[in-house]
């Protein structure tokens, strides 16, 4: 196994090995170790550490996966996750941190037997001084901030086999990789909820216990099948019945990858017993404009305006606010154009993210760019923010534009 999976346990104070402090918004985890460069931490290297330090060990059954040696029955879980070459996260049930060695001027002392402010009021007998060893002391620790969740990896696994229906040849090919979700804990660097939160923005559902990404062509095709049905019933988008649904288009797809299109691209509501689903024309539009343009370098705006608005189902209206992060349009160039650029594709960490926008397009306006960038946000941040520490601005026309900092080769 490439991967490694290892579980800690917050405790309030472990009497020989080392003390976990959870704050507001910080968690540290103070060690008892010789010194160690402050640095981020390779998996490999944090694996050998703790496991020279017997606060981990093997699971057995399980080759690659550790948990800790805890001095409570009771605790909270946590996670530290990453392949051997990747900078080691730790993450609890809904964040993610990073890891850095940090030094401290409080010197921490290990006192075999010490029990902590909250045990001690529990007992009745007096107080009082006694002289006790000390074990090993401390003036460093591990330092946990708070990051983003490493997400793009997950869309790269799962596009690595994605789903083109039952009939397809690929399903037959137990060669082809797919993932369960023990699977997708173990190699993703994120919480378990963070993890199902982008599964569910990607559109992702469990095919015979493992998560898949429908091929886009396919998903059209089930979008396609809807929509006809809608218009041919004349029902109205905001209320499509699920039962008639599956009873018309079962025969043609599965029933579950019917009703995963409607989820997709609707909201489930329940009226007099029977489910129905509101259409979300946005997401519909969106689909459709993406369709057009996968296959096109560039699109003239004008003939795509119109090609787009007459390829949605009857009564949408198509806007090109509904292609934030999905197409770029570019109204210097005569005719002007409009051509896609997937903020999916974009790369994840934040220079490179800017780098990668700023080689693209050497002047950004704000409305332009924010879409771009709006998933870079960490907690307490804005875009605003973002833009002042990666660009500088200037006013062109009146209008305010960004470049980039540095200089882009």
């Amino acid at each position: 196994m490439d991967s490694f999976t290892h579980k800690l346990c917050v405790t309030k104070l472990h009497p020989q090995m080392c003390h976990f402090i959870l704050r507001e918004n910080q968690l540290q985890v103070r060690k008892r170790v010789e010194k160690h460069d402050p640095s981020y931490w390779k998996m490999d290297k944090l694996v050998k550490f703790l496991e020279k330090a017997a606060l981990i060990h093997p699971i057995p059954g399980r080759e690659g996966r550790r948990e800790c040696v805890s001095a409570h029955a009771r605790c909270t879980s946590l996670v530290i996750r990453g392949d051997k070459d990747e900078q080691a996260v730790l993450c609890s049930r809904d964040k993610t941190y990073d890891l850095k060695i940090a030094d401290t001027s409080n010197m921490l002392l290990f006192i075999p037997g010490c029990k902590t402010p909250d045990q001690l009021k529990k007992e009745e007998s007096p107080h009082s001084i006694v002289h006790t060893e000390i074990f090993g002391f401390s003036n460093n620790y591990w330092e946990l901030r708070r990051c983003r969740p490493k997400l793009k990896k997950l869309k790269k696994l799962l596009m690595e086999n994605t789903y083109e229906g039952p009939d397809s040849e690929k399903e037959g090919d137990l060669s082809r990789s797919k993932y369960t979700t023990e699977d997708l804990l173990d190699k993703i660097q994120a919480s378990e909820e963070e993890i199902m939160t982008q599964l569910q923005v990607l559109n992702a559902c469990e095919i015979g216990g493992y998560w898949r990404i429908l091929e886009f062509d396919y998903e059209m095709k089930l979008l396609s099948h809807i929509t006809q049905l809608v218009d041919s019933e004349s029902w109205s988008f905001n209320k499509v019945p699920l039962n008639i649904c599956l009873q018309e288009l079962g025969p043609l797809e599965p029933e579950e990858m019917i009703e995963h299109c409607l989820k997709c691209y609707g909201k489930k509501y329940t009226d007099e017993g029977e489910i129905y689903f509101e259409l979300n024309a946005d997401k519909i539009c969106r689909a459709t404009a993406q369709m057009l343009l996968q296959n096109a370098v560039k699109f003239n705006l004008a003939e795509f305006q119109e090609v787009w608005q007459q390829s949605v189902p009857e009564g949408m209206v198509t806007r090109l606010d509904q292609l934030k992060g999905l197409a770029l349009v570019d109204r210097h160039s005569r005719p002007e154009i409009i051509f896609l650029l997937k903020v999916d594709d974009l790369p994840e960490g934040n220079q490179e993210r800017f780098n990668s926008l700023f080689s693209l397009r050497e002047k950004w306006t704000e409305e332009d760019i924010v879409p771009y960038i709006q998933d870079l946000c960490g907690e307490k941040q804005t875009t605003g923010a973002l833009l002042t520490k990666y660009s500088r601005s200037s006013m062109q026309n009146g209008v305010k534009v960004y470049n980039s900092r540095r200089l882009i080769s």
